[in-house]
């Protein structure tokens, strides 16, 4: 090769280069060579550290332990070499299943006697997902979950995302219905989707095994021990607790003492005597050696999610995590994996005055790198639900999961919808593209079984101070976070909308569906009938085409496909008392119309109000929700919208129109999603200078040419509220061959 030609480094990828064009089927997935063997072990005796029959029994349901069992299996072998892992491939992963339907398992209704997965295998459910376009299941999780007080297990604090066991939860069904499950996604061209929580796990047996300083199991959590004469600092256990949650004033003490590192950047839950750090103490516990310690233990989230040390000496906690995964992956049959809480994984002492450096951490992208390397050796895919600023989403999907939740446009496309102003949603899509986060990337949803959250963290964090241009005016992000929550809360909440309900400081408790009521003007959900329902439905599609008709994911949730409305709070008064108010939105829902008798799911959700109807009813009515959404992703399929590259968000003629300019794949073609936020008609103007001049605009639903683009770059539209379009732009002859 000549000087005057020099090597140019080729961008293809390894994966490109050794698999250019490697079919779904044929990636190589590693799998046990032996199913897991479960131990019973008999309960004899006190359950304290000195009874070996209590740590035989505890050993027998340790994550950790299993973790260490299954490990052995893969450890020296050809087959954790066949695929390519170093980096994030998140257009392969959307390429794999690009429509997700986010299961929710307690909340799910099933025939009578099946199970929540057994119901997720039958083949009729899979032949209805398949016709309405959805390619991934996303089962939530399905783990056995909670605490063990003594020799009795406690229930989840947190809808079972608190985990204790690698074993499948009795109330969800069993590893074989599960292993069925993914074999009727395999037959069906589809994928399931496990989860694994690398930030935590409930008070299981690891958690009583650390607390009685068991072998190398404290090293599984960021747990202290603190020595006898200063247990005066610390708090009192009530009656018939196991731990307590450590004020302010004590956790300043224990800083000092150098036993913890004090405040972190934020206390998430934050409710007033009931969780005001980050920190709580145990009560004292009996050690193996006969010695009773008292520990302090760290909790991002509640009291019972004990948070994993991922750099501890003894590496304990990796080991638990990375067990856990390879046993969904190669034994259960998962495909993918969700990663919970995965953006807490590193934590820091910061200059004395600071808060710990909790959030962001570098430690915290090295864990996702491993957690993330280790699925794709296994031949799977990962993402993430990371609530953070558009910076550390973008500096963890580098080397960690292949795609991340969308928590930054989530809130801005229901402020858009609430205020009928698209202003912020398109500052939040550019600023994420300016910062480099690629939207192909990102998992785009409708309604989960969480809050619709309006932290904002990126305005109200990372970037307080910075300024921006908001409804004509400078504002920092600080103030502008502030102001977008407190339009959430005003048109959302309160006593015109007292069917929505705030969550803490996180969010708001809602449905999709009751976010729409709201915004209509409905104060009263008896009241909906058939008129108001077909108009809850058009703005369903509406925010249905949003996340669609973009590149990445699409995800929805049973209370979306059945138009589920919220619980009335009288409904669910117990598990409203420690003050979590999302079990309003978490209703019981039937989706195939298997048990039209039930009043609750068999985990005891009372089964909630749907407005749309089953999925089979919906299929034979050509008008029913789920039909117009079939044609939605039909065309998002058929153009390769998940997979295209979005180029552009442009200005707006009109305050409540949003466009979305995305270049295909096909040589001159470009797809424009144009959505009318507002509730009112709009007769406007798209402009882009992506727009070649005589380039034709038709309709992508209907096929029809609907204009030409003039040599300002732009054509008009005429829309109804709340309407949708998808348009391809093709560019004509002459001059102008490509678009650009």
């Amino acid at each position: 090769m000549s000087d005057e030609h020099p090597h140019e480094p080729s961008e293809i990828t390894y994966a490109e280069h050794f698999h250019p064009a490697r079919p779904r089927s044929l990636r190589h997935r590693a799998k046990v060579k032996a199913p897991f063997a479960r131990r019973s072990v008999a309960k004899d005796g006190k359950p304290t550290g000195t009874n070996p029959a209590y740590l035989s029994w505890l050993l027998s349901q340790s994550m950790l332990a299993d973790a260490n069992e299954i490990s052995r299996q893969f450890s020296g072998q050809g087959s954790m070499w066949q695929n390519p892992f170093a980096n994030p491939g998140p257009r392969q992963a959307v390429e794999t299943a690009s429509v997700w339907f986010t299961a929710y398992p307690i909340s799910f209704i099933t025939r009578p006697g099946e199970s929540f997965l057994g119901a997720l295998a039958d083949e009729a459910l899979w032949d209805a997902f398949a016709t309405i376009g959805i390619e991934a299941v996303h089962t939530g999780p399905v783990k056995r979950a909670g605490g063990l007080s003594g020799w009795q297990a406690t229930p989840s604090v947190d809808g079972h995302f608190d985990r204790m066991s690698t074993e499948i939860d009795p109330a969800f069904g069993t590893e074989a219905e599960f292993r069925a499950m993914c074999g009727m996604a395999t037959w069906s061209g589809g994928t399931i989707i496990d989860d694994i929580v690398p930030g935590h796990t409930g008070k299981g047996a690891d958690f009583r095994l650390a607390e009685m300083k068991y072998a190398d199991y404290p090293g599984i959590y960021h747990m202290i021990e603190i020595e006898p004469e200063d247990w005066a600092i610390l708090p009192d256990v009530p009656h018939g607790r196991d731990s307590v949650n450590i004020d302010a004033a004590t956790e300043e003490q224990l800083e000092k003492a150098g036993y913890i590192i004090g405040r972190l950047q934020r206390v998430i839950f934050y409710a007033e005597g009931v969780k005001e750090t980050n920190w709580s103490a145990t009560k004292a516990v009996e050690g193996v050696d006969g010695v009773e310690r008292r520990w302090v233990y760290l909790h991002y989230f509640k009291e019972g999610q004990p948070s994993i040390n991922w750099l501890d000496p003894s590496f304990a906690g990796m080991r638990l995590v990375i067990g856990d995964a390879l046993h969904s992956l190669t034994d259960l049959g998962a495909g993918a994996l969700r990663l919970d809480a995965n953006g807490f994984l590193g934590v820091e002492k910061s200059t004395e005055g600071l808060p710990a450096w909790s959030e962001g951490h570098p430690l915290s992208a090295a864990a996702n790198h491993l957690i993330g390397s280790m699925v794709r050796k296994l031949g799977g895919f990962t993402f993430q639900e990371l609530n953070l600023t558009i910076d550390d989403i973008r500096a963890t999907s580098e080397a960690g999961a292949d795609l991340s939740y969308d928590f930054v446009n989530r809130p801005a496309y229901h402020h858009a919808l609430a205020t009928g102003d698209t202003e912020f949603l398109r500052l939040t899509l550019r600023t994420s593209l300016e910062l480099g986060v690629d939207p192909a990337g990102l998992v785009h949803a409708l309604q989960n079984h969480d809050e619709l959250t309006y932290e904002l963290v990126h305005w109200a964090t990372g970037h307080r101070d910075d300024l921006y241009t908001y409804r004509g005016a400078e504002i920092t992000g600080a103030d502008l976070a502030e102001s977008v929550r407190r339009d959430l809360c005003d048109r959302l909440t309160g006593p015109d909308a007292p069917y929505n309900l705030i969550f803490t400081t996180n969010g708001i408790a809602c449905t999709t569906a009751t976010v729409i009521a709201a915004t209509l003007g409905i104060t009263d959900l008896d009241t909906i009938e058939e008129v108001e329902t077909a108009r809850i439905m058009r703005v369903h599609l509406l925010l249905a085409m949003f996340n669609a008709l973009q590149p990445g994911v699409f995800a929805l949730s049973g209370w979306d496909l059945g138009g589920m409305l919220t619980l009335h709070p009288d409904q669910v008064a117990e598990l409203l008392e420690s003050g979590d108010t999302r079990w309003i939105h978490r209703a019981g829902h039937d989706l195939m119309g298997a048990n039209p008798g039930a009043r609750s799911s068999s985990s005891g959700l009372p089964r909630g109000r749907s407005l749309y109807g089953t999925i089979p009813d919906q299929l034979d009515d050509e008008a029913s929700f789920v039909r117009q959404l079939q044609a939605i992703l039909a065309v998002r399929t058929r153009y390769g919208i998940a997979t295209a590259e979005q180029v552009d968000v442009p200005d707006v003629s009109h305050r409540g129109l949003l466009v979305l300019v995305h270049r295909l794949a096909g040589p001159g073609q470009l797809h424009l999603t144009v959505l009318n936020f507002s509730g009112e008609p709009v007769t406007g103007t798209v402009r882009s200078e992506h727009l070649v001049p005589g380039a034709v605009v038709t309709d992508m639903f209907t096929d029809r040419t609907v204009g030409t683009v003039d040599d300002l770059h732009a054509f008009s539209v005429e829309m109804e509220p709340h309407q949708g379009h998808s348009l391809l732009v093709q560019a004509g002859g002459g001059a102008h061959d490509d678009v650009t």
